[in-house]
């Protein structure tokens, strides 16, 4: 399969070290799952803390006007950390309870991705590309840069120092959904943990995974096997059977 917006294969590389810590930093509860899931259950497993920070609260993922969004975002919050422990971890994470739908990138959000990033103290941070071409979603979007920014301000002093945490620089930064793919982690036999912590966010299952019910077996294979066919894809930028793909900033 050609994919025209990565670098030869030659060119892309795989595998990082694993990380003593890794801080993944979604728009969303179910984004960091997605986006990065089987590469944190990889790690996890060779004895990686993973850190989740969700921007949002959640409030809008439903299609049902209904809905008790209070009781919606107390659900996801559930989820988001049986999801966390789905994937290997100890159900360590971070809200910030910003609307969904209204995230922005300004100073208050990256003043807090910046504390997060120093208390955290991460190896590895892992976002969204903010700069993905075509992005419907803003939370995407401003998420995105918040891991970029927040990196910038959380390792240098002069940033926010009435924080009076130490300045912290992560090693590396990987961006999922890449608009320019440069890194492959090889993920080969952690998709099941992608797909069982991804399965957690059951509030999701009609409007995200096209599931009515988790008794619908039809469904829920249907979706498993989109699943496994996004790794594939991902693993044949380096001709490996399943991958989870990125665009690597190794430069801090």
């Amino acid at each position: 399969m050609t994919h025209p917006l990565s670098k030869p294969s030659s060119e892309i590389t795989t595998d990082l070290p694993t990380p003593s810590c890794a801080l993944a930093v979604g728009a969303h509860p179910d984004d960091i799952e997605f986006g990065a899931g089987a590469t944190l259950a990889k790690w996890a497993a060779d004895g990686c803390r993973i850190v989740h920070l969700v921007c949002t609260d959640g409030s809008k993922g439903s299609w049902d006007p209904t809905e008790d969004t209070a009781k919606l975002v107390a659900s996801r919050q559930e989820e988001q950390r049986a999801a966390s422990r789905a994937l290997g971890g100890t159900g360590e994470v971070i809200f910030l309870g910003w609307t969904d739908g209204e995230l922005d990138s300004s100073l208050r959000q990256r003043w807090e991705v910046a504390y997060w990033i120093r208390m955290v103290k991460p190896d590895v941070v892992l976002g969204h590309d903010p700069w993905k071409r075509y992005r419907l979603h803003p939370d995407h979007r401003h998420a995105g840069l918040l891991a970029v920014e927040g990196i910038v301000a959380a390792r240098d002093p002069h940033f926010f120092p009435e924080q009076s945490i130490p300045h912290h620089r992560p090693d590396a930064l990987l961006l999922w959904e890449a608009d320019e793919v440069n890194h492959v982690e090889l993920v080969d036999g952690f998709a099941e943990k992608k797909f069982a912590a991804l399965m957690e966010h059951r509030s999701q299952l009609r409007s995200t995974m096209f599931i009515d019910d988790v008794s619908n077996h039809e469904q829920v294979a249907s979706f498993r096997q989109r699943m496994m066919d996004r790794l594939a894809d991902h693993g044949s930028h380096v001709g490996a059977a399943a991958g989870e793909a990125f665009h690597l900033i190794s430069n801090l």
